[in-house]
């Protein structure tokens, strides 16, 4: 019996420092990741959000909400393995759990979905048009003014789209293939005709590769947190078992 339990608290001193680093790093990601999302929102407007139905879905509220979910995670993981407590271990299982379930239910219906919510997304896109150059805007102004000159296009399906906003033919300058001031005014000639939703699209399909990796090692880091946890859990219970 004792030797049982001398092997239960060795495996266990295992597991244990293995959970421990494993959620360290998964916790200094955390703050990694709402480091950045802090430092979005306090410096990078240009990161705002397009949609108008969601004004507080920016790359900064997205990254400060998933940095705050990884360190609490990661706080409870790192807890859960120093003070060797089933409760806090079960509880890190089943955060990590739902979390992961929720991410692959995303993906399965975004996948099942893809035309609905690109029909959804392009006329969202067009409302939040109407937003461009109003006040308390600015974020929005300068996302779309660095989307349309980085990827040398205008408007979400066609640059008649800003005809709309300005009730009037012409687009932003930020439109123009070469840039000064009131360019949006000149003739459709002097203008990029590609639309921005397609062209955007097509830049993140031919980049689809480095966005499966990210999301297979994503996986790959919870399935191992998971295993750890649930591996722990298990070697607790042996160990208050054999040696009670």
């Amino acid at each position: 019996e004792l030797k049982r339990c001398g092997m239960a608290r060795g495996c266990l001193q295992g597991v244990k420092y293995l959970m421990f680093a494993f959620n360290l790093l998964f916790w200094l990601g955390g703050c990694g990741i709402l480091g950045v999302g802090i430092w979005l929102a306090a410096t990078q407007g240009n990161f705002a959000t397009l949609s108008s139905s969601f004004p507080s879905l920016s790359a900064a509220n997205l990254l400060i909400v998933t940095g705050t979910l990884v360190m609490a995670i990661g706080f409870v993981g790192c807890i859960g393995a120093i003070k060797e407590n089933r409760c806090l271990l079960l509880t890190f299982f089943v955060m990590l759990l739902l979390v992961f379930l929720l991410e692959a239910t995303v993906t399965i219906l975004f996948f099942a979905y893809t035309d609905k919510i690109d029909r959804y997304a392009q006329r969202d896109l067009k409302k939040g048009l109407h937003l461009y150059g109003t006040p308390g805007n600015v974020g929005l102004t300068n996302a779309w003014s660095i989307i349309q000159t980085d990827f040398r296009c205008c408007g979400v399906a066609n640059y008649t789209d800003w005809f709309e906003v300005y009730n009037a033919t012409r687009v932003p300058d930020s439109c123009c293939l070469e840039f000064s001031e009131s360019c949006g005014l000149h003739a459709p000639g002097t203008w990029w005709k590609a639309p921005c939703y397609q062209t955007v699209k097509m830049w993140l399909q031919e980049n689809l590769l480095a966005v499966g990796v990210f999301g297979l090692c994503t996986a790959l880091v919870q399935i191992l947190g998971l295993t750890f946890a649930m591996t722990m859990y298990c070697q607790v219970v042996k160990a208050d078992t054999y040696c009670a």
